[in-house]
């Protein structure tokens, strides 16, 4: 009550956002196995995903072919959404996450359900997230991939003078 009132003259000068604002939801794409997870979950059923199964060929002679979902489509309806983030915390491939982009207005409210292509565009726009704190264990899935990599290192022989 003390200071001065400040208006910010909007869409001239950007709003100061905080770190990890909520603002839309992005998909990436190559992490979502289609498991649906996230529509059965949502509590408005703004979620639409069509997907289809392919046969993936054996990797190994002998082998058995296999199938997998590939995902067709994927759109959220900003009109029916809530931004509860529910969607965010049930997907067990990280597929989804927010981003901070907030200027999605259309005109007409037909407009707010946006395609898989729109929503991978807002997928670069997540900040990485906040540092692990320095105390803390490593993951195990990098110590894991860390031993992995040093036996692979470690088998390989070292090349010979005058050899490249």
């Amino acid at each position: 009550m003390t200071k001065k009132t400040v208006t910010e003259q909007y869409p001239d000068a950007q709003p100061d956002l905080p770190p990890r604002t909520r603002g839309v939801i992005g998909l990436f794409e190559e992490n979502c196995t289609v498991c649906m997870l996230c529509a059965r979950e949502c509590p408005d059923w703004c979620i639409y995903i069509d997907s289809h199964k392919e046969t993936v060929p054996a990797a190994a002679p002998g082998g058995r072919e296999r199938s997998r979902n590939v995902l067709d489509r994927f759109a959220i309806d900003f009109s029916l959404c809530m931004y509860c983030g529910i969607c965010i915390e049930v997907c067990p491939f990280d597929a989804l996450f927010w981003s901070p982009e907030f200027e999605y207005a259309e005109t007409d409210i037909r407009d707010l359900t946006h395609e898989r292509d729109k929503l991978r565009e807002w997928m670069w726009t997540v900040p990485a997230p906040p540092a692990l704190d320095p105390g803390a264990e490593e993951p195990k899935e990098i110590a894991a991939a860390r031993k992995t990599a040093e036996k692979l290192a470690a088998a390989q022989p070292e090349p010979q003078e005058g050899e490249s």
